[in-house]
C-alpha cells in the first residue's frame, strides 16, 4: 500500500496499485488491490466524472444536484494502456491514471500542457463515531493559480489562500468573512496559465476547501461522509466552465415572468391591510416605480403558514385584487416550521400522513421557531413533495398571490445549541434513508422545490415566482434567492456587490442583497448607493428589519427620493436588455454577472479585481462603496469604452479615476453594443409600448447584441412564440451598418425603434434602409444623432462625411 507515513499516522489511507480495469460504454472503472475502485465516466468530451468508493462496490448513484437535462455525449474516446498510466483521450482532454497510486492528471488535448493533477489524490479517514469515511481529495496548486465560486461566501473573489465550510447557516447579520452562512454551492472555478477549469464536488454532507491556506502548493477538498465523487469542468474559457456547470447543474426551467425583474418592496412586516395599502399608494403618488409588495410572518394567523390573520387582512383575495388593479403583485412568507397545535389542519394532515421529521430514536423533530414549538416537513420525501404543493392552491389560485418567498429553510431553529436540526433527525432522501448530516444542506433546496412545483401548477398558464434564502447546487432551477439578513453599513455594500458576481460564477445568476441592509438603519447616502448598484442585481429588492426605522425610498429627504426614482426609472428602461441576458443565462447557462475576471481571463490585471463588474454582455458598473465619496480609481478592462453619463470614450486595460457625485456611478458602455430600452413605467405592463429605444455606441470594428422579446408571461416562448433579434454592428471611419436578423414566431407589440447613435465620428449624410435611401427629413434626425425606423428592417446603412 501507498503509505505518507506522516499522514498515516492522522489516520489518512491511501489507495494501492491498480490490478484491474474494465469499460463499460462511456464509464471505466479501475480497481485497487485494497478494494478502491474508481469509476471514471466520461459526460462529454470537456466533463469527466471521479467517483471513489473503498469497499469495492458503490451505493445507489443519486443527487439532488444533477438534472436529468443534462448534456451528455462525446466525440471522442480513447483508452490506452501506457507502462505507468492509462490514458484516457477526448476531443478537448488527455486524462492520465496512475496505476502505481490511481492519481490524475489531466491535460488540454490539443497542445497538451497540464491544467491540472492530483497531489495525494484521493484519501479517506474511516469515521468510527458514525460510520463511513471522511473522504478527502488534494490537488497540486502551481505558482499564480486562482480560485473562484463557491456561492455567497463574503469575502474577495478570488480564493487563493483561504479556506471554507459549506455548512448551510442561518447566519444573521453576518460579516466579511464570516463562514460559513447560507448556501452550500461545492463548486469553484481554477485559473491556471489563462485556462480556466472547474470542480464540483456534489456531496451533500459538511463539505470543507482549502485553497492552498494549510499548505502552499496545495489546493484540498473534503466531507465528512459520503462519496468521493467529483466532476472536473474544461474551458478553457471561464464562461464556458460555468455555463457547463450550469448545464449540469440546471438551468431556470423557465423565464421569471418580467414583473419579477422589476423594483420589489419588502418589510418586516407591512400590516395591516392599511399599512400595505398605504405604501404601495404612496409608490404611486411619487411615482417611484414598483411591481411587488411583500408580506412578512405577520400576515399569517399566529405565524401558522398557509393562514391569514383576519384581524390585519379581513378579505386578502379582494386586497391582493385591488393591489393587482394598481399594478402591485403580492409575493408572500412561507417558512417551514408548522405549528403543534391539533387544531390546525395543516399540522393535523402532516401528522395523520407521517411528513414530519423524526429523530433517531423515534420521537418527532421539535424546535421552536416564530410560531413557538414546530415539527419539520420532510422535503426529502417525494410524497411531502407533493403535500406541501398542494398547499399553495389557495394562496395562488385561490387569493392570486404571484409570489412566494421561503425564509428560515437552513433549517433554522431557535435555542437549540447548533441552531438547526441534529444530527440524528432521519430523512427519506427519496429512498436513500440517511441522517441530517447527509440532508442539512439539501433541506432548503427541496423546500423551495416544493413551493417552485405548487406555484407553477396553482399559477398557471402564469409564470412561477419563488425565493430562497437556503440553497445546494442546482436550487438555480427552481427559484431566485437573496443573500440572506445583512447590516446596513458600507462593509455590507461591499459585501452584497461581492455575492451577486459570485452567486453567478457559481451558476446562481438570479440573485441580490437585501437593498439598504436588513438590520439597522442606512443613512440616505448608504441607501443611495445601495440603489444604485441593486439595479444592476437580477433580483432587485428593498428589505429591512423594521426594527431601526423605515426604508422606502420616501423615507430619507427629498433628494434622496429624487435620485433613487432615477435610478429605479433606469431599472425599468434597462428591462429588455435584463430580459435577454435572463433569456441567454436559461438558454445557455450564461452568467448574467461577469466578473472582470471572468469576462477577460486573459488580462492578469483582472484576476484579484472585486468591485467592477460585467452586467449582462455590455455594461460595466463599479459601484461607490465608501462614504463622502465624489468618484474612485477603477480597472477598465481592455477595449474601448463609453462613459454611460457623458459618453466620453476611454480606452480599458487600466485603471483610472472616475467622478462620480451621489446621483451617478461609473457606468460605462463597450464600444459596439446596442442597448435595448423601454419608456419608464410604474410597472410592468401598465402602458402599451410602440417605441423601443436602441441606443447604438459606435466602434471601428465589428460587434454583435440580441434583443429577446415573447409575452413576458406564460408559455408560449417555449412554443417558438419568441422574437429574437441579432444585431450586427459594422462601424467604419465614415459609414455605419447595422444588420438585423430575426428570429421567432412573435410578433412584438411595439413597431418602431427609436435609434440613437453615440459617438458617432462623422456627420451623417445619406441614409439607407434595406438598400432604399430615405430622405433625412422623414428619419427624424435632430442634433443629438437619433431616427425612428420601422422594427422589421433588415439593414441600415449610414454614410457620412
Amino acid at each position: 500500500m501507498i503509505v505518507n507515513t506522516e499522514l498515516e499516522q492522522k489516520g489518512n489511507i491511501f489507495p494501492s496499485k491498480i490490478i484491474a480495469y474494465k469499460k463499460d460504454v462511456d464509464t471505466l472503472y479501475f480497481t485497487t488491490d485494497n478494494d478502491v475502485v474508481l469509476e471514471m465516466t466520461i459526460v462529454r468530451d470537456s466533463v469527466l466524472r471521479f467517483r471513489y468508493t473503498t469497499t469495492g462496490t458503490f451505493e445507489k448513484d443519486f443527487s439532488y444536484a444533477i438534472t436529468k437535462y443534462a448534456s451528455k455525449g462525446y466525440n471522442l474516446l480513447e483508452i490506452e494502456e501506457e507502462a505507468e498510466s492509462y490514458k484516457i483521450t477526448t476531443s478537448k482532454l488527455i486524462c492520465h491514471i496512475k496505476k502505481e497510486n490511481l492519481q490524475v492528471l489531466i491535460f488540454d488535448a490539443k497542445d497538451h500542457k497540464l491544467i491540472n493533477e492530483d497531489e495525494l489524490g484521493f484519501h479517506w479517514e474511516e469515521s468510527y463515531e458514525y460510520g463511513g469515511n471522511i473522504v478527502k481529495m488534494s490537488k497540486t496548486s502551481h505558482d499564480g493559480e486562482s480560485y473562484y465560486g463557491l456561492g455567497d461566501k463574503p469575502v474577495e473573489l478570488n480564493l487563493k489562500g483561504k479556506r471554507f465550510e459549506n455548512w448551510v447557516t442561518d447566519s444573521y447579520a453576518f460579516g466579511k468573512g464570516t463562514d460559513p452562512i447560507y448556501k452550500a454551492i461545492p463548486f469553484y472555478t481554477g485559473l491556471k496559465d489563462k485556462k480556466a477549469y472547474g470542480i464540483f464536488f456534489d456531496n451533500t454532507f459538511r463539505t470543507y476547501f482549502d485553497f492552498s491556506q494549510e499548505r502552499r502548493n496545495v489546493t484540498s477538498f473534503w466531507a465528512q461522509g459520503g462519496e468521493m465523487n467529483y466532476y472536473f469542468i474544461y474551458g478553457p474559457q471561464m464562461e464556458d466552465v460555468v455555463a457547463n456547470y450550469t448545464d449540469l447543474t440546471g438551468k431556470p426551467h423557465q423565464l421569471p415572468p418580467l414583473w419579477a425583474l422589476g423594483f420589489h418592496q419588502c418589510k418586516w412586516s407591512y400590516y395591516p391591510e392599511s399599512t400595505v395599502k398605504e405604501v404601495t399608494s404612496k409608490f404611486r403618488e411619487l411615482k417611484i416605480p414598483c411591481d411587488a409588495i411583500y408580506l412578512d410572518i405577520d400576515y399569517m394567523d399566529g405565524f401558522r403558514c398557509f393562514t391569514w390573520d383576519k384581524n390585519h387582512f379581513p378579505d386578502p383575495k379582494r386586497m391582493v385584487k385591488e393591489l393587482a388593479d394598481d399594478g402591485f403583485k403580492t409575493v408572500v412568507i412561507i417558512d417551514p416550521g408548522i405549528k403543534v397545535d391539533k387544531d390546525y389542519w395543516v399540522f393535523k394532515e402532516a401528522l395523520d400522513n407521517d411528513y414530519f421529521c423524526k429523530r433517531a430514536d423515534g420521537p418527532y423533530m421539535k424546535g421552536k421557531v416564530w410560531p413557538g414549538e414546530c415539527y419539520f416537513p420532510d422535503f426529502t420525501h417525494r410524497k411531502v413533495r407533493e403535500w406541501w404543493s398542494d398547499l399553495f392552491r389557495d394562496l395562488v389560485e385561490n387569493i392570486g398571490v404571484r409570489g412566494v418567498w421561503n425564509d428560515m429553510n437552513e433549517p433554522a431553529v431557535m435555542e437549540v445549541p447548533n441552531k438547526t436540526f441534529p444530527d440524528d433527525v432521519r430523512h427519506e432522501y427519496d429512498g436513500n434513508r440517511c441522517s441530517h448530516r447527509k440532508a442539512h444542506n439539501v433541506y432548503g433546496m427541496q423546500m423551495a422545490r416544493a413551493t417552485y412545483q405548487g406555484v407553477k401548477k396553482f399559477a398557471y398558464p402564469k409564470r412561477p415566482f419563488v425565493i430562497t434564502r437556503a440553497a445546494y447546487s442546482g436550487t438555480q432551477r427552481y427559484c431566485s434567492t437573496w443573500t440572506g439578513d445583512n447590516v446596513a453599513t458600507w462593509e455590507h455594500l461591499w459585501i452584497a456587490n461581492i455575492q451577486a458576481q459570485r452567486m453567478a460564477m457559481s451558476g446562481f445568476s438570479f440573485a441580490g442583497s437585501d437593498i439598504g441592509g436588513f438590520a439597522e438603519q442606512p443613512s440616505g447616502e448608504l441607501f443611495t448607493r445601495w440603489i444604485q448598484l441593486g439595479i444592476f442585481h437580477p433580483f432587485f429588492r428593498v428589505h429591512s428589519s423594521g426594527d431601526h426605522g423605515n426604508q422606502e425610498p420616501w423615507t430619507f429627504d427629498e433628494d434622496v427620493t429624487d435620485i433613487v426614482r432615477k435610478w429605479i426609472e433606469l431599472r425599468y428602461q434597462l428591462l429588455p436588455y435584463l430580459y435577454t441576458s435572463f433569456w441567454k443565462y436559461v438558454e445557455e447557462g450564461i452568467p448574467m454577472l461577469k466578473s472582470l475576471v471572468l469576462f477577460d481571463q486573459e488580462d492578469v490585471h483582472t484576476h484579484y479585481r472585486s468591485d467592477e463588474f460585467i452586467f449582462g454582455d455590455h455594461i460595466l458598473v463599479c459601484p461607490i462603496l465608501e462614504p463622502n465619496a465624489r468618484g474612485r480609481r477603477m480597472f477598465i478592462p481592455r477595449g474601448d469604452w463609453f462613459n454611460f453619463w457623458t459618453d466620453q470614450i476611454v480606452s480599458g486595460g487600466k485603471e483610472m479615476w472616475v467622478d462620480a457625485d451621489i446621483e451617478t456611478i461609473p457606468v460605462f458602455v463597450k464600444a459596439g453594443a446596442i442597448i435595448p430600452k423601454y419608456p419608464v413605467q410604474q410597472y410592468v405592463g401598465e402602458i402599451d409600448i410602440d417605441e423601443v429605444t436602441l441606443d447604438v455606441y459606435f466602434k471601428n470594428g465589428k460587434e454583435s447584441s440580441t434583443l429577446f422579446d415573447d409575452a413576458h408571461d406564460g408559455y408560449d416562448y417555449k412554443k417558438g412564440r419568441y422574437s429574437l433579434r441579432t444585431f450586427k454592428l459594422t462601424g467604419k471611419s465614415d459609414e455605419l451598418i447595422i444588420q438585423q436578423h430575426k428570429e421567432g414566431k412573435y410578433d412584438a407589440g411595439y413597431q418602431r425603434f427609436k435609434i440613437n447613435l453615440h459617438g458617432l465620428p462623422f456627420t451623417i449624410t445619406k441614409v439607407q434602409i434595406d438598400n432604399e435611401e430615405i430622405p433625412l427629413s422623414e428619419l427624424k434626425i435632430n442634433g443629438d444623432n437619433s431616427m425612428i425606423i420601422d422594427k422589421g428592417f433588415s439593414e441600415l446603412h449610414i454614410f457620412g462625411k
